[in-house]
């Protein structure tokens, strides 16, 4: 067999023993060996190696200085994390390849605002997404992650009117089409910044495929999709009660509305009953409104206001203008003085109300929150200037009672923060309920599954008591609305719904005459509108017959921040259904937030946002990714500074470990050595079974965490993912195997165990690499590169196979040589012994165990510090027993080392009496503060509980140590 296969190594020199030095806890000394030193190649050989052999991948950026190795580097380079990528993106490993047969797996990238810029949110979805398409590639599907932008209608248009203002120039001064232009030259100089800087992340997008809302292709689906919906009469124009934001001038979404807590006032108001003495109280805390109320209202069952039920009320400030006093069981009787005033051009409970009782709708504000002619002599004057002046007034003339501290729920703009104003205006809507009955028929059928599971009843709460989606935004950025009005005719009656202004005014001239004259809506339509239709409008529909439409949809996978499930998922889901007859796509993966350390919501005003360019600059975006990538779906993510740390070194530790598996493999010219070396297939039962004992357990056990991560990517748990991976190149291979592998390299066991250990260290570290590659893209390419006899780039790789050999009663066996190692470590730690110290050692365990144990007699030295040629194996215990530490490792298997050999007898003696001594005066100590009544009276319960823990916690310590002491003091006896 291969294994059998003998050959020459390269001449005997130094070999450096320090290469995992910084990340490996147990480090071995391995002078203590004879080395044969595996030849380095330097860099200008391994590339002409590499164009001389049929089995190297030829890396057509090997000479544009684009890969590191680690024999040139001491550590990976983050700097070069943007030349690979930009490699990768030339050699077009980012388009979908249909090569290898299989079905698509298809991505729509959430699209960021074009004004944005990066942001830990984008970090989370950028990196799971990027997961989700690196291990799709490798398993060979053709692959698509289609990203783009959204124009982001208010974002934008802030923006550029900020920026004009700056200048002294107003939107209106432009006008329509001038202030158009100067958006789209903007968006052209800036809007590719968060584009740039999601590529810093890793993403393998097809940017060939990028998509911006506004692209012509997308506009025209949103056009159909309007006229679509209108024909079937689930788009209607009408005027109703909208979130208004006065700064910006336009309707926002409810979903675009945030509530704080903030201080303000509660005001108790007096309002007279006409034709009567008598007062009724009112408690608000939006006085200014009162000049828009059209009812009192009392509930029936509050036997205070029985009697005034069916009279009016006057309403104060508003010369005498009469409402009437109703009930309702609409009003709480528990809230203020249980009389509600009634103004439903305010307030969206009111208006609800109000349209239930077929009470009217009286308006008193204009729309920059300024009040209207309704006021009267407060008319003209801002609504906060309005409630202190009006407050005053109340005051003055006796009808203000009392003014107390109330908590506020303000209604603020997610984009502005201004204070946002319940107004009745004139808007286009889309009627949701039969959209939303399909969209809940597709979780019920199972067409569509949402991760986090616990996120589907939120799903379906949302839309089962869905409201009208009001689609109309006062802007001038954004897809133009596509209606136009005839001129001199009334606009909610007589308007026409078309694709383009050439079809409107046929339409028109059909309708009303060659001489009508039309004009198109000023309004644009949701930023959220274009964005529901994202799934397929990026694909090519309502083309259904474009090649991308049909090949990619529906797309797979839709992955995005569980605080848009309604703003968006949800919305795509009923589009996707209504124009495509498709679920848009099978899954949703929603993730958390990404918070500090602390689990506070990153803010600028606390001061704890985390930049994610600034984080890669510092830790790479491995590490980033890595830290971010061990969340839960759906959870919460604290980010700290010690996990980015941490996962630094763990791409230092695989760095390190590609240093070591590169300088112990054959020289490349070693032709006949390397040939016998990619002969032994790993990966077959029959090489499996014949391995020796360390490369057999560490080829099961890669085997056996193939099958489970493999397991876990396609149940999207990405956290398990990666902890699994992560424990087993650190404990398994590196702390293990590769030290492990240092008796085959080094020790005596022959070139044919040495060219097995290669072609293990090798077999391991390129099957971590791959699975690694999704989470850690940059550090594990630029391994692959380095490493010899590559076929193809690692972004393309295939996966590793599943359900491959392995020996689980060779995984037993090497369970109990590290259980062996760690109780003779942990002895020579308890007694202080040197490392480079090594002892003697009488192992003892059945015929069998010692059978397999004493044939990794070279591989236990090495680990545990043996003196090689006094190790002893046994079926009993030997004759110094009684002067040795007995270690009992697992059953059936037990080691003595003689005390002599690791500690001076007498010298320990006498440091662990000093010790001894020590502990009791602590010990004396606290239990004399214990026995003080004093101190356990006036103490603090904490403070008193936590000495009584540390007396405990001593005490065994000197049980403990007494014991290692008489042990020693009999040893010492037994020795004389």
């Amino acid at each position: 067999m291969i294994l059998q296969t003998a050959f020459s190594l390269p001449s005997t020199t130094t070999t450096n023993t320090a290469l995992l030095s910084s990340c490996c806890p147990h480090r071995l000394n391995t002078l203590f060996f004879t080395h044969r030193r595996r030849r380095l190649i330097s860099p200008s050989r391994l590339n002409s190696s590499f164009s001389q052999r049929r089995f190297l991948f030829a890396v057509a950026a090997s000479g544009n200085n684009v890969f590191t190795s680690p024999e040139t580097s001491k550590t990976f380079d983050f700097s070069s994390e943007e030349k690979i990528y930009k490699w990768w993106e030339s050699q077009g490993y980012f388009k979908p390849s249909f090569e290898k047969g299989g079905s698509p797996f298809v991505i729509p990238m959430p699209p960021p605002n074009v004004t944005g810029s990066l942001h830990m949110g984008h970090a989370m979805f950028v990196t799971l997404e990027d997961i989700m398409v690196r291990y799709n590639r490798m398993k060979g599907r053709p692959t698509l992650w289609l990203p783009g932008t959204d124009h982001a209608g208010i974002a934008t248009q802030l923006v550029v009117e900020k920026m004009l203002a700056s200048e002294g120039i107003k939107r209106v001064d432009l006008g329509r089409d001038e202030f158009t232009k100067r958006v789209w030259e903007w968006k052209e100089k800036y809007g590719g910044t968060i584009t740039n800087q999601i590529k810093r992340l890793g993403a393998s997008c097809d940017w060939s495929r990028e998509r911006f809302t506004l692209d012509e292709q997308l506009s025209r689906a949103v056009i159909e999709a309007f006229v679509k919906l209108h024909d079937k009469g689930f788009i209607y124009q009408g005027s109703y009660m909208v979130n208004w934001s006065p700064n910006l001038q336009t309707a926002v979404s409810d979903l675009e509305v945030e509530y704080s807590e903030e201080p303000g006032f509660l005001y108790h108001i007096k309002y007279r009953v006409a034709g009567s003495p008598d007062f009724l109280t009112i408690a608000t805390t939006r006085p200014e409104t009162l000049f828009g109320d059209v009812a009192i209202a009392v509930h029936p069952e509050d036997d205070r206001y029985s009697k005034y039920v069916g009279q009016t009320a006057i309403v104060p400030m508003t010369y005498g203008r009469h409402v009437p006093i109703i009930s309702d069981k609409y009003v709480d009787k528990d809230f203020g003085t249980g009389v509600l005033k009634i103004s439903p051009g305010h307030d969206h409970n009111d208006y609800l109300l109000a349209r239930k009782l077929g009470l009217p709708i009286l308006n008193v504000m204009n729309k920059d929150a300024t009040l209207n002619e309704v006021a009267g002599l407060f008319r003209g004057l801002d609504r906060f200037e309005v409630r202190d002046k009006l407050w005053a007034d109340l005051e003055e003339t006796g009808l203000a009672v009392k003014k107390e501290p109330y908590t506020l729920r303000v209604p603020r703009s997610q984009r502005g923060g201004e204070v946002i104003e319940p107004l009745v205006s004139k808007q286009w809507f889309v009627h949701m309920e039969p959209l939303a009955e399909k969209a809940l028929a597709a979780v019920e059928k199972k067409e569509l599954t949402i991760t986090p599971e616990r996120f589907e009843k939120i799903y379906n709460h949302w839309l089962t008591n869905i409201k009208d989606w009001c689609i109309s935004r006062q802007l001038w950025w954004g897809h133009r609305i596509p209606v136009w009005y005839v001129v001199g005719k009334d606009c909610e009656e007589d308007y026409i719904v078309a694709k383009n202004s050439e079809e409107a005014l046929e339409k028109a001239h059909e309708k009303y005459g060659k001489d009508a004259e039309i004009y198109q809506d000023p309004d644009v339509l949701d930023t959220w509108f274009s964005s529901s239709l994202w799934p397929f409008s990026t694909l090519g529909w309502p083309d259904v017959s474009a090649k991308d439409f049909n090949n990619f949809y529906p797309t797979n996978m839709l992955e995005t921040g569980h605080d848009i499930l309604f703003f968006w998922v949800a919305r795509m889901v009923m589009m996707g259904i209504e124009f495509t007859g498709s679920v848009p796509f099978s899954h949703v993966y929603l993730h958390g937030l990404i918070r500090d350390s602390q689990g506070r919501k990153m803010s600028k005003s606390i001061g704890n946002v985390i930049d994610p360019l600034d984080t890669i600059k510092d830790f790479g975006t491995d590490a980033l990714r890595f830290t971010i990538a061990l969340g839960t779906a759906g959870q919460d993510l604290n980010l700290s500074t010690e996990r980015l740390t941490a996962n630094k070194a763990f791409t230092n530790k695989l760095w390190n470990a590609g240093k070591f598996v590169l300088q112990s493999l054959p020289s490349l010219s070693d032709t006949s050595v390397w040939e016998n070396l990619l002969a032994i297939k790993l990966d077959k039962e029959e090489t499996l079974l014949s391995l020796p004992l360390p490369e057999c357990w560490a080829v099961s056990k890669l085997h056996i965490l193939i099958d489970s991560v493999t397991a876990s990517y396609e149940k999207l748990f990405f956290g398990d993912v990666g902890r699994e991976t992560y424990d087993f190149f650190w404990s398994d291979f590196a702390d293990w195997y590769i030290e492990a592998s240092k008796s085959r390299l080094y020790g005596s066991g022959g070139t044919s165990v040495s060219l097995v250990s290669q072609a293990v260290l090798l077999y391991v570290f390129e099957n971590i690499l791959k699975l690694l590659h999704p989470f850690m893209p940059f550090v594990t390419e630029d391994l692959w590169q380095a490493l010899p006899y590559r076929k193809e780039a690692l972004i393309v790789s295939p996966w590793p196979h599943s359900s491959l050999p392995r020996n689980v009663e060779s995984v037993k066996r090497f369970e109990n040589l590290q259980a062996l190692t760690r109780a003779i470590r942990n002895a020579r730690a308890e007694y202080s012994v040197e490392p480079v110290k090594r002892i003697s050692a009488s192992i003892v365990g059945s015929a069998e165990v010692v059978e397999y144990i004493s044939k990794e007699k070279e591989v236990l030295a090495l680990l545990s510090r043996l003196d090689l040629n006094n190790v002893h194996f046994t079926n009993a215990p030997p004759g110094d027993a009684k002067i040795s530490v007995h270690l009992v490792a697992s059953e059936g298997l037990e080691a003595y080392l003689p005390l002599a050999d690791m500690v001076d007898i007498s010298s320990e003696v006498q440091r662990i009496s000093k010790r001894l001594s020590k502990m009791q005066t602590e010990y004396d100590a606290l239990v004399a503060r214990l026995n003080s009544p004093k101190f356990v009276e006036k103490a603090p319960e904490e403070v008193v509980k936590g000495v009584k823990e540390k007396a405990e916690e001593v005490e065994e310590k000197i049980k403990l140590t007494k014991a290692r002491l008489d042990f020693l003091k009999s040893t010492s006896l037994v020795s004389q």
